[in-house]
């Protein structure tokens, strides 16, 4: 089979990655990097470069693994597929390249620890882990250890990487803060920093992105955007403010005081259970401009060293909650006789001990509701862009000054240390997971500045770097 040469423009960043040779190799910090499309550059590269010696050998064998399945299929597979047309065959049953001079390239997923057999006695020359945060360390160590052969071959880890997601602290540990343990030698790390600006493809073709990316929230922002891995501390909801002063008129405070809550505006109830923590219960409704507004809640606090809520009890039982619930809904201004649309926690329709807590809601209270969308990280962003305030100083969501248990409990919540892009769920954390099933219920996208961008070229045309790889 006859080798074609492809003319490749890399950019600064991506060129000095594929020129790296230590161990542990990392590359990326923010969003747009262009990380994949070098991955795939690279892997091929080697897989040319380090045939098998002899008829009786194999060539370099290197796997590239991602977090699942449908991720390697759709980022790596297909446009591989496209790539090595004509180059080298693609065996769909063994999700293998194979190269005319015995290299191959496999493809893997790393989802929960039962993948850990994909990597059992197994033998990769060189593995690529791409958005290697996105994985736990004990899964990256365990890819790690395949990573190994008796043969004059380069064996060599190669990660892509964005701050946030459980893997966090450790790449931040081995690439940024390059701290090492004792069985770790700091001349086998390296990294190359590269954000969207590095990466003048897609701003050519995607000038929007970077819009985007400007308009995330402060925290979100400073990690896609700037690539900054130290930003996942403190409080989670820190776009929230409460300021007196503006009560009266909505300009830069997300708490109000109440106001009229016109007829043909729904109102909805979402609602949080707690086995052994809090269970939650809010009340909203939405304006003529998709407003969200937080009116009414109840809320049942256990004891934990501060003062309990007055009549809300300890451990309520869900006859107990379900019935104040009904009773609010019918005695209270802002509910009597209108129509309540209910959305919940998913598990309240788990039926481990006889009926489930939904069916007890429905058929002893009357009172319906609809799984809510359960993905946190989804929502938490939905939580983000509701809180920004426009240009005018005004929100997408207010929360009425008498929702106290809201306004005490969202600024105490702090991000996760395992997963950095959640909040910690060892906090008071169920009025944030039933507002967030709620905004779930009416996605919004942060508006989107509109620049024009020239992209600046002028590197010639590159078929090698720099020797062998």
């Amino acid at each position: 089979m006859a080798k074609r040469v492809v003319t490749i423009k890399p950019t600064e960043k991506q060129l000095k990655f594929l020129r790296m040779r230590k161990r542990y190799c990392g590359y990326g910090g923010a969003r747009g990097g262009g990380k994949s499309w070098v991955l795939r550059v690279k892997a091929c590269l080697l897989a040319n470069w380090y045939g098998a010696p002899d008829s009786f050998s194999e060539g370099i064998k290197i796997c590239i693994v991602r977090r699942t399945l449908v991720d390697v299929r759709n980022n790596h597979i297909i446009p591989m597929k496209i790539m090595l047309r004509g180059l080298a065959k693609f065996n769909q049953a063994e999700r293998t390249f194979y190269f005319p001079n015995g290299a191959t390239i496999h493809f893997e997923y790393y989802d929960n620890a039962n993948d850990a057999n994909h990597f059992q006695g197994v033998e990769y020359d060189v593995i690529f882990i791409d958005e290697g945060t996105q994985m736990e360390e004990e899964w990256i160590k365990i890819i790690a250890a395949s990573c190994r052969g008796a043969n004059e071959f380069p064996h060599r880890i190669y990660i892509t990487c964005n701050p946030g997601g459980p893997g966090h602290q450790y790449i931040k540990r081995i690439f940024i803060d390059r701290i090492y343990r004792d069985d770790e030698d700091p001349e086998d790390y390296d990294f190359v920093q590269a954000k969207v600006t590095d990466n003048k493809v897609l701003m050519e073709m995607d000038p929007t992105y970077i819009g985007f990316l400007k308009n995330l929230p402060p925290k979100l922002r400073k990690a896609w955007l700037d690539g900054d891995w130290d930003i996942y501390e403190g409080q989670f909801f820190e776009e929230f403010t409460n300021d007196p002063d503006h009560y009266a008129d909505k300009q830069w405070t997300h708490v109000i005081d109440p106001i009229p809550i016109r007829k043909h505006w729904p109102i909805y109830r979402s609602f949080d259970w707690g086995f052994a923590k809090p269970f939650s219960c809010g009340w909203y409704t939405v304006d003529d401009d998709g407003v969200i507004y937080r009116i009414l809640e109840l809320y049942g606090c256990q004891k934990s060293g501060q003062e309990s809520l007055p009549d809300t009890g300890v451990k309520w039982p869900p006859e107990k909650v379900f019935a104040e619930i009904q009773r609010i809904e019918h005695e209270h201004p802002y509910l009597a006789g209108r129509e309540v649309l209910g959305i919940a926690d998913p598990a309240i329709w788990d039926a481990q001990y006889g009926k489930s807590i939904a069916e007890t809601a429905q058929t002893k209270f009357g009172l319906y509701f609809e799984p809510g969308d359960h993905a946190r990280i989804a929502g938490w962003m939905q939580c983000h862009y509701r809180l920004m305030f426009d240009e005018y100083g005004y929100a997408q969501f207010y929360v009425f000054k008498d929702c106290k248990e809201f306004i005490r409990t969202i600024p105490t919540l702090q991000y996760s240390e395992r997963i950095p892009e959640d909040l910690d769920t060892k906090a008071e954390d169920h009025i944030a997971d039933e507002w967030r099933y709620m905004l779930m219920k009416f996605v919004i996208t942060p508006k989107i500045e509109q620049e024009k961008y020239t992209p600046a070229w002028g590197m010639d045309p590159l078929n090698m770097f720099g020797g062998k790889q």
